[in-house]
């Protein structure tokens, strides 16, 4: 009996025979995530088509001690859903319903495998949206924004997915249905709903969610400034904040990715700019008119070379398109990339940028800068060739700096796009002994037999020891001047 026949026999019983792939041919796109450095085949991917199916893969898996890693469209650009060798991959793709929208109270019931963007395409009709908008919303599925806990262009002023969910429906480990979380968003007790949110699939796998729907703001007003020092357009950022004004959305990029993005879908930006900010802005008439004047002149008084203000809806939508599609006009550049998520204190993205431009600079691979300015939230795009003998280890060493230089000054490896296999050594960075062992206390109280999604997130002890030796022997860390927090 071939590998292929014994594992289809092992899931009989839970799955229709064609939603059990076990062939190299067919589990070949699900090898990883947008995390494409790395692949690996899963004993079998399984495709369940309602909770009852799930609750029976999840039972099998526990009777033979399988573990699973749970997917979704595949975007996550951490590796979270990166197969496991001797685990099953668990993709939830085919659970897409929408069960409700209620436009009277606000919210909607998805399951896991609806896309992010058909929740406010849903919704639309109602005057609703979602608010959390990745920049992959067309693909990303809501369950695994849920485990990264996906922030998106508008998070700054409409929070991150952990803001907007209302309710969570999941199962654990030992197949047990488990609802948090309420219609309200305050309550008594522990705060589990925030603890599942950006769990990475470690704690359980999400069955239903109820999310919040916002009203449509009345007004909307896309500003475009240009720079020709990415440092003045990091510097502007900080002083928009400094003002009181809380955009919807403050975006920058950098000359790389202003350039690839105006071959890729042509959104109007300056091709000649350093750097370029998009702030969007909305609310009522007079409060807008006045954010915009405080917006403008910010961005004046740190050297704006012009500002651009998007006279209708259309040219609002094609300097959104143009951020939104930032990320694959890369893929012109270069044949691979990887796309970093650290998150800093506005008042040093200037200091920052500068570094990442020296590292650049220092391993001799071009990084472009595409981030979610308004909070932090950096996407250094670090380009190589995975076809080049060494390139792959530069590209980590850039990001592994990076990452650590945004702990240095205050901040966190991760905004948005977890953890996943990427950035375990940078968790050893960031956290101590005592903490790391509490996040392994919280992963053994809900999965006791680590079946969900292991040697994700977490590092074992033993590798942040051997990494903190290597961190000595291979010489000082690369933010030895800058401040600790």
């Amino acid at each position: 009996m071939t590998h292929s026949t014994q594992i289809s026999e092992l899931f009989a019983d839970c799955l229709p025979r064609n939603n059990i792939l076990s062939t190299t041919e067919t589990m070949k796109p699900y090898e990883c995530d947008g995390y494409t450095a790395y692949k690996t085949l899963p004993l079998a991917v399984l495709m369940p088509e309602d909770r009852e199916q799930i609750i029976a893969c999840v039972r099998r898996c526990r009777e033979q001690n399988i573990p699973i890693v749970t997917r979704g469209a595949g975007t996550g650009l951490s590796g979270g859903a990166h197969p496991i060798a001797q685990g099953v991959l668990l993709n939830l793709s085919k659970l897409n319903r929408i069960l409700e929208i209620n436009p009277t109270q606000g919210y909607a019931r998805v399951e896991p495998g609806v896309r992010n963007a058909a929740i406010s395409e849903a919704a639309k009709p109602f005057d609703l949206y979602y608010a959390p908008d990745p920049s992959s919303q067309i693909a990303c599925t809501i369950g695994g924004n849920i485990a990264e806990n996906s922030g998106g262009v508008h998070c700054l002023k409409y929070g991150l997915t952990v803001h907007n969910v209302m309710e969570l429906t999941f199962l654990s480990s030992d197949a047990e249905i488990i609802t948090i979380g309420s219609h309200h968003f305050e309550q008594a007790g522990y705060d589990l709903l925030a603890l599942l949110n950006g769990s990475e699939g470690m704690l359980g796998i999400v069955l239903e969610a109820k999310l919040r729907l916002l009203t449509m703001p009345p007004q909307k007003q896309v500003l475009m400034a240009a720079f020709t020092r990415i440092e003045d357009a990091g510097n502007a950022v900080a002083d928009i904040i400094a003002k009181g004004v809380i955009p919807a959305g403050l975006e920058m990029m950098d000359q790389a990715v202003i350039q690839a993005t105006e071959n890729f879908c042509q959104p109007g930006y300056p091709v000649d700019a350093a750097a370029i900010l998009l702030c969007e802005l909305d609310g009522h008439s007079e409060a807008l008119h006045s954010d915009l004047k405080k917006v403008e002149q910010a961005c004046l008084d740190n050297a704006a070379t012009s500002t651009q203000l998007a006279e209708s809806e259309a040219e609002q939508a094609l300097l959104w398109k143009g951020r939104k599609a930032a990320f694959p006009a890369i893929g012109q550049l270069a044949p691979d990339y990887l796309c970093m998520d650290g998150t800093i204190p506005r008042k040093h993205l200037a200091k920052v940028l500068a570094a990442i431009n020296q590292f650049s600079k220092d391993h001799g691979l071009a990084v472009a800068n595409v981030f979610h300015a308004g909070d932090g939230n950096l996407h250094p795009l670090i380009m190589y060739d995975a076809n080049r003998k060494g390139d792959l280890e530069k590209a980590e060493a850039i990001g592994a700096k990076i990452l650590e230089l945004c702990v240095a000054v205050g901040g966190t490896i991760t905004g948005e796009h977890g953890v996943g296999i990427e950035k375990l050594n940078q968790m050893c960075v960031q956290f101590n002994q005592h903490e790391l062992e509490q996040f392994m206390a919280i992963k053994a109280a809900f999965d006791e037999t680590s079946l969900l999604n292991p040697g994700k997130a977490i590092p074992t002890l033993q590798r942040c020891a051997e990494f903190g030796a290597m961190h000595v022997h291979g010489g000082e860390l690369p933010f030895k001047d800058l401040p600790r927090f």
